[in-house]
């Protein structure tokens, strides 16, 4: 098999022109003959480069708006075409194809277009066809043909053709073959993306992700699995958008926890100043206040002993008091909306904890698409962006609740929504004051999360558990009135949970005998 190949010609065909000037400088230096369409062309001629047009390979000129100009034999067969075989070799010299050993090219912005916000029209008109052809063909033919197609790789070029005289390795073609693929795969399923969503087709007969690589991991969940971070190009402010002023890198329990701390967080953009606590991806702690600081400290009494070594996500940007605090605690990362000069002073002195800082919460409201792989395939679905207006809140006992107690319900709902199921919240004024994550029983979440709460009374001096007068938030309906009447003997007063059960009856009845005031919400939030 072929190993050294010598670049004698190569073609240019780019839209995003960084660092094209230098690389066709070094390459002419090579004694590589350039060819190039269009406006790439007219820049390299400007910058005094000898360069061949594609029209004068083709015989034909650039037509239609520029949609037809590489689509050719002259084009495809000088990629295509096998040097070592006789046939290939005959056709090239009967029909006057020269072959093109070096093929640079990156694609139409069709993903920065739509990013913009631009009309269906200026998206479609940037859906790339040529360049995707082109780079197919020469990342099949990989055993001849050198593609490039991300600036990020013109050094790596060039470092490989000046240790080589001039030429490339299989195994350096077969990266960027790799990469090549690997680039036309994502640019469609970009397009095919956008089109479900143009054609309202959510679910269409194939569906593919993609993702560009941000960063390598040092291990997954565990320290035996490999791993890595890929943007999906939505440009969602996030983890993935965020900037880290200093730490360490971050670890996939970091990514996945910090996640989840921020959309959780990010519900409560119009709340106030609002803190979340996460372990292990559930909340130990959310609590607002009239500070952050407050809303910090509120969020840490929940469950002190969890939230060492956790994720702390605030809803504003982050002031040194609050840095005070939570530097008093070892914490793995804090994200916020931005942070002051003096609270990145008070993080300095920690060098093991992340500052991760974003433009912006997350939007909840967002529409997206979750998926989950499952053996042989995986299950797709939107992302669970429902809102719940307090206009939406249907009250089914005798007992009314209070504006105070309905507001403390839509605080716990939001949180529970981002509990692992079976989820329980207990909520008062404002803050969580107990919660349960994860249990196969509803009615042993209920338990486990009044007897943190009672734990946590103890630890920090208080007469009666903070559930005493709170109200609680279940993901999914009460199926028996068990769980509901545990929440009451730990001194619930009020529940909000979707309703829906072939007990609710039973369960209403159960309220309205132990004094509870509780609303159905007509929705559930199950997470697993």
């Amino acid at each position: 098999m072929t190993n050294l190949v010598p670049i004698g010609r190569a073609l240019i065909s780019v839209s995003d022109k960084t660092g094209l000037i230098d690389l066709s400088r070094s390459l002419a230096a090579l004694g590589v003959e350039l060819i190039s369409t269009g406006g790439t062309s007219g820049m390299l001629r400007a910058a005094g480069l000898a360069v061949r047009d594609v029209a004068d390979v083709t015989g034909f000129p650039e037509m239609m708006g520029g949609r037809v100009k590489t689509l050719h034999p002259n084009i495809h067969g000088a990629l295509l075409a096998l040097r070592d075989d006789d046939e290939h070799l005959l056709a090239m010299a009967a029909h006057g194809i020269e072959p093109i050993d070096l093929l640079i090219s990156n694609l139409y912005p069709f993903e920065d277009t739509v990013a913009k916000g631009a009309d269906p029209a200026t998206c479609i008109e940037n859906i790339d066809i040529g360049g995707p052809a082109m780079i197919r063909a020469a990342a099949k033919n990989h055993r001849f043909v050198t593609v490039v197609t991300d600036p990020a790789d013109y050094g790596a070029l060039l470092d490989q053709l000046q240790a080589n005289d001039g030429a490339t390795g299989l195994a350096f073609r077969q990266k960027l073959a790799l990469a090549a693929y690997a680039r036309t795969a994502a640019y469609d399923t970009a397009v095919s993306g956008w089109l479900a969503l143009q054609f309202k087709e959510p679910f269409p007969r194939h569906r593919s992700f993609a993702g560009t690589l941000a960063q390598g991991l040092r291990y997954g969940e565990n320290p035996h699995q490999a791993a890595a971070f890929y943007t999906d190009g939505s440009r969602r402010e996030g983890v993935a958008t965020a900037r880290q002023w200093q730490g360490k890198d971050l670890s996939y329990n970091n990514i996945n926890d910090t996640d989840a701390a921020f959309e959780l967080v990010a519900e409560f953009a119009a709340d106030g100043p609002t803190c979340a606590i996460i372990k292990h991806a559930n909340p130990c702690g959310v609590g607002k206040g009239a500070t952050l600081r407050e809303a910090y400290l509120r969020a840490y009494a929940c469950d002190p002993t969890s939230a060492f070594g956790g994720i702390v996500a605030l809803n504003a940007p982050l002031d040194a008091e609050t840095a005070e605090e939570i530097v008093k605690i070892f914490t793995e990362v804090v994200i916020a909306p931005g942070a002051s000069e003096e609270a990145r002073a008070v993080f300095a002195g920690k060098k093991n904890l992340r500052l991760l800082t974003t433009k912006a919460l997350p939007d909840p409201r967002a529409p997206g698409l979750a998926f989950k792989q499952v053996a042989g395939g995986f299950l797709v679905q939107d992302r669970d962006y429902a809102g719940l207006p307090a206009s939406d809140l249907k009250v089914v006992t005798k007992v009314q609740p209070t504006e105070a107690q309905l507001a403390d319900m839509l605080f716990a709902w939001k949180v529970a929504k981002h509990v692992k199921s079976n989820a329980i919240v207990y909520v008062k004024d404002g803050a969580t004051v107990g919660v349960g994550a994860g249990q196969m029983s509803r009615v042993d979440s209920t338990r486990i999360a009044a007897r943190k709460a009672a734990d946590m009374a103890g630890v920090l001096g208080l007469a009666v558990s903070p559930t005493v007068g709170s109200v609680v938030a279940s993901d999914a309906f009460f199926p028996f009135p068990d769980g509901l009447l545990t929440a009451a003997e730990a001194g619930a007063v009020a529940v909000i949970q979707p309703g829906g059960s072939m007990n609710d009856a039973a369960v209403i009845a159960a309220a309205d005998a132990a004094g509870l005031a509780m609303v159905f919400t007509g929705q559930r939030h199950f997470r697993h």
